[in-house]
């Protein structure tokens, strides 16, 4: 009897790793912002954020053939690449951020950053909010919400509840900045009366995971006033909003108007190779550095930083950050002319979108139909997934080639199925 693609993979990986899609899909190619499956089916990409540049880029490529048929070590050897990316990537940042830990994933980086908060204030509590992802390690995973750990959540961890379009914290768009920032502030009280002190908060500034909820200007100051008036840290998570994905600004805190005391970055920074950094002010670092012998055998080797530096010139030659600008708008303009009794919000930030279903005037996520509409989509020959408190939204984060031909070919697509799809009752 032959062994099943599915079956061959649980007894080498053991159960229950994680896939997409209730068929998931065997990619064997990838090109731009096109994808191939084992049956050489072609699929539009409209989900990698890993793919920053497009699939498989030939200038990336080449960054890192080149450099490993040259070299490749670690950073107790001098080597002017890392060096090199450090001071361009944090010429792109304000706020005295001037030094970097290079990492392998956004998990260690966060990891980093976390601990880095302690050092600078010497307390242990940490808040982040009800309904995200930060990471895998135990102390990361803390502030994740996906699956609770093995004994529940640390007594030094607070989550507080998720800013959102549709269910806004304290029942009002036009309260929710200070009903957010109320939470914080409660949480920081619990944390210094518990004796643990308040460390810092860790956030996406466009709080991509939990649902990409639409924020007017200034939404987060009260919140970042809060946590400064406490002695904490504030930590910008930019592996999703980062690298000029949100088309105005470069990073998404830029586009939010607020000032980190430490940025982490992943996914995008390298196209796909494992890399990732924490980036700070020099007294940070130098907290950390005093508080921990770290040192990481990968981060910052010759190769992931020739692949940090080539996608950077790409971004720079090609223009992507502009055009996340110009084909979000289009993209945005597409889908707010979309029609189904279900459908509650459209939103996006640069190429970054959520289209939101509702099943009653409640707001009730609408999780099932999406989770249909997904799968039918993929089914069609796109990638997207779901997103936000009970997956109510189709989350669409195409790599930043995509095209207006591409949007066109989503969303034609995208309203076909919506015509189609069954409605539950």
């Amino acid at each position: 009897m032959t062994e099943s693609f599915a079956d061959r993979r649980a007894r080498l990986m053991g159960p229950n790793v994680p896939t997409f899609y209730q068929s998931p899909v065997h990619i064997v190619k990838g090109q731009g912002v096109w994808l191939w499956d084992a049956n050489g089916k072609r699929y539009l990409d409209c989900y990698n954020n890993v793919a920053h540049v497009g699939h498989c880029h030939p200038r990336v490529v080449a960054a890192i053939a080149g450099q490993a048929a040259t070299l490749n070590t670690h950073t107790r050897y001098f080597h002017d690449g890392v060096l090199d990316y450090i001071e361009r990537l944090t010429a792109t940042l304000n706020h005295g951020i001037s030094q970097a830990i290079m990492v392998c994933t956004g998990s260690e980086a966060n990891d980093i950053a976390l601990r880095m908060a302690q050092a600078v204030t010497g307390k242990t509590g940490m808040i982040a909010t009800d309904n995200t992802y930060h990471g895998n390690t135990t102390a990361v995973s803390q502030l994740s919400t996906r699956k609770p750990p093995i004994g529940g959540y640390a007594p030094n961890i607070r989550l507080v509840p998720s800013p959102e379009t549709l269910r806004p914290v304290g029942g009002t768009v036009e309260g929710q900045a200070s009903a957010f920032a109320a939470h914080v502030t409660r949480a920081i009280a619990e944390l210094e009366d518990a004796g643990f002190g308040f460390a810092g908060m860790l956030f996406c500034p466009v709080f991509a995971n939990e649902g990409l909820p639409t924020l007017p200007p200034g939404f987060l100051a009260p919140t970042i006033k809060a946590i400064r008036q406490a002695g904490g840290v504030v930590i910008a998570d930019e592996v999703q909003p980062g690298f000029g994905r949100v088309g105005s600004h470069f990073w998404g805190h830029d586009l939010m108007g607020i000032a980190p005391d430490i940025v982490t970055v992943g996914k995008p920074m390298a196209n796909g190779h494992p890399v990732a950094a924490v980036l700070a002010r020099p007294d940070g670092m130098a907290a950390f550095r005093d508080a921990f012998n770290y040192f990481n055998t990968f981060g910052g080797n010759p190769v992931s930083a020739a692949a940090c530096n080539a996608v950077l010139d790409v971004m720079i030659d090609e223009g992507l950050q502009q055009n996340a600008a110009v084909v979000s708008a289009h993209i945005l303009n597409r889908l707010r002319a979309l029609r189904h009794p279900l459908l509650a919000d459209v939103r996006a930030t640069g190429m970054f979108f959520g289209v939101e279903f509702v099943t009653d005037a409640a707001m009730t996520p609408a999780t099932e139909f999406v989770a249909n509409l997904v799968e039918v989509m993929v089914d069609r020959g796109f990638i997207l997934n779901k997103i936000g408190r009970g997956g109510g939204a189709l989350k669409i984060r195409p790599p930043l080639p995509f095209s207006v031909e591409n949007a066109d070919q989503l969303v034609d697509t995208l309203a076909d199925v919506l015509k189609i799809l069954p409605v539950p009752a």
